[in-house]
């Protein structure tokens, strides 16, 4: 079985070479890596340009978004399965290995996802989410989970299907933000995802990111509409469950926002969206404040 690994990349100059470099290495399993740059005006192009290895592929996009670049590299895409890493993050070794590793055990499975670990801009690790190295995250049928809340959260740690993703009608480009989420969310409507344990992908943290910049909770608010009036999704969720579910996605939102304020030091911010989930639901309170003090520890 083969991987096509899909980069989109836009101004990822500092990055991209290392991110190149982490699929390069993955072995037989790499079928091909295709990456679609989005307009970008630093000399991205040229790095990609410097690898001299036939797996490469190189796409441009209209600067028409990430998600326009991921299906455009998904539609050119020709192994077996897909995996989506961005250019700024980079794998660990035998990441593919693991990953295709686990389809011998789970053949009917859409979609196989491990987990992360933080770095930053300089490739140091960060934080201390190596102390979860053991956890356990949801597989089968995992749709009720994963619309209460992305446990995913980043596609370079998981391999879907190529069917499985194009049935699905690949990412929703008019979401701005959480659209991973949304697909993921997808292809659990359509079939099982299983995890395997272990960090396969190191996440970079870094002034650029999208999600560094300040967000409000309301940002992500779109994408929970989609979800929960998704034709897809919708109908496969039992209807005496949904407004829980529903709760459920929103809370998860805000929890996310707070800790993300509390990494890049917005204090205040994190406090208002405390308060918002005591309002929305004071149940989910402590969960809240077990989640930012963690992230305020590194965890």
């Amino acid at each position: 079985m083969s991987v096509s690994v899909v980069m989109p990349a836009k101004n990822a100059a500092a990055y991209i070479g290392e991110a190149i470099t982490s699929v390069l290495t993955q072995g037989n399993h790499l079928h091909e890596l295709i990456v679609v740059d989005d307009g970008s005006s630093d000399n991205t192009i040229a790095i990609v340009r410097g690898f001299d290895d036939p797996r490469i592929r190189l796409l441009t996009n209209a600067g028409t978004g990430v998600s326009s670049a991921r299906n455009a590299g998904a539609r050119s895409a020709t192994a077996d399965w897909l995996m989506f890493l961005d250019a700024d993050d980079r794998l660990r070794i035998n990441a593919l290995e693991i990953l295709v590793g686990a389809t011998t055990t789970r053949p009917d499975a859409v979609a196989i996802y491990g987990d992360y670990d933080r770095i930053d801009g300089n490739g140091r690790p960060i934080g201390k989410r190596s102390l979860l190295r053991y956890r356990q995250k949801p597989s089968g049928n995992v749709l009720e989970r994963l619309v209460a809340g992305n446990f995913i959260v980043n596609g370079g740690i998981m391999i879907a299907r190529s069917s499985a993703f194009a049935a699905v009608g690949g990412f929703d480009e008019a979401l701005r933000y959480c659209e991973d989420w949304h697909c993921w969310c997808r292809l659990a409507a359509l079939g099982e995802l299983h995890f395997v344990p272990g960090c396969l992908m190191d996440y970079r943290v870094h002034g650029t990111n999208t999600m560094s910049a300040a967000r409000t909770a309301q940002d992500f608010m779109p994408a929970v509409e989609r979800i929960f009036n998704d034709r897809l999704i919708s109908p496969r969720l039992p209807a005496q469950r949904v407004p829980t579910l529903r709760r459920m996605a929103e809370v998860h939102l805000m929890i996310y926002a707070a800790a993300q304020a509390v990494r890049f030091g917005r204090y205040a911010a994190a406090l208002s969206y405390v308060s918002m989930i005591g309002r929305t639901s004071p149940s989910a309170v402590p969960r809240a404040i077990t989640t930012v003090g963690l992230a305020y520890f590194g965890t």
